[in-house]
């Protein structure tokens, strides 16, 4: 077994706990001792290689049954793939710290790179303290020209933050819309067939730019009737502003909007906080006039 670990890289107690769930072969006996081979070496690289791609442990032994079963792993991992691959053809880049200074007016701001390193946008280089990765040089480049146009870091980021939920309610919708309409026909077994996989794989691989190209569309519809009717709110003499869209953007502390997501996810945080905020307006409302009838009643008794 401490071979098995040394050559997989497993612990010897993860190689244990995976013979206890039934996820690998017991040894075969030879004599006093327990022999491992190549096919307990290939199981705990399977077994690797789907935790890497969010499967949990429960679902991974229900793959590994039946590819056991011989209906095979193949599809079912060239969905995964698909899933796990690039979604966008932008590719990733480095950039130096000197250049990152540089490209935000040239003053070090180490708040404001630890906040970028939090949502992402950066991305320490082990080894490289002088330099990060950029997952999307095109989220950064956004980033510099809306500060080159007088917006602080600290605005750029919460309203990075508040944009990516949006966004992310927006992909669990075109997810859930797509599963029930299309994908439910091809993995409505569990695990899936392999030729119902290899039928979603290739749907992932066609359907991945819609919802880009849907989200695109729709952007671009929007931005051209509301910036056409700020405009005209902002020309108009002795006309107050009004909220684009009947919403305005509030910035709420990031332990507040996190303790949010863990109550009700991501994707309905939004909804939660203008509910809660209506319920305590609401209630603020009864709670003044039930004052006002006990002060009104109080004075009617009054001999």
């Amino acid at each position: 077994m401490e071979d098995l670990a040394h050559h997989s890289g497993a612990t010897v107690r993860t190689i244990r706990a995976y013979q206890d769930r039934g996820l690998l072969p017991r040894p075969e006996r030879r004599g006093r001792a327990n022999v491992y081979g190549e096919a307990h070496l290939a199981r705990l690289r399977q077994i690797a290689d789907l935790l890497d791609r969010g499967y949990t442990l429960a679902s991974i032994k229900e793959l590994l049954e039946a590819w056991d079963a011989g209906r095979g792993l193949g599809g079912v991992l060239g969905l995964a793939v698909e899933v796990d691959g690039p979604w966008t053809d932008e590719k990733a880049d480095r950039i130096s710290r000197a250049e990152l200074d540089a490209a935000f007016g040239g003053a070090p701001d180490e708040a404001a790179v630890a906040d970028a390193v939090a949502l992402g946008v950066l991305e320490p280089i082990a080894g490289r303290e002088d330099e990060f990765l950029v997952p999307s040089p095109q989220e950064l480049a956004v980033a510099v020209e809306l500060h080159a146009a007088g917006v602080p870091l600290s605005a750029i980021s919460a309203h990075l933050r508040e944009l990516r939920g949006q966004v992310e309610h927006i992909a669990a919708r075109f997810l859930e819309f797509t599963t029930e309409h299309v994908f439910a026909r091809y993995l409505g077994s569990h695990p899936p067939t392999e030729a119902g996989a290899a039928e979603a794989a290739d749907l992932v691989r066609r359907l991945r730019p819609l919802a880009q190209q849907s989200v695109d569309a729709e952007l671009a519809r929007a931005m051209r009737l509301f910036a056409a009717r700020h405009l005209r709110q902002q020309l108009a003499p002795g006309r107050p502003a009004q909220s684009v869209g009947g919403t305005v953007s509030v910035s709420l502390p990031v332990g507040t909007m996190r303790a949010v997501e863990g109550l009700v996810g991501a994707e309905r945080a939004a909804e939660f906080v203008a509910a809660a905020a209506e319920r305590e307006v609401r209630a603020r409302s009864l709670d003044s006039m039930t004052a006002m009838h006990r002060a009104t009643a109080g004075v009617t008794q009054k001999p």
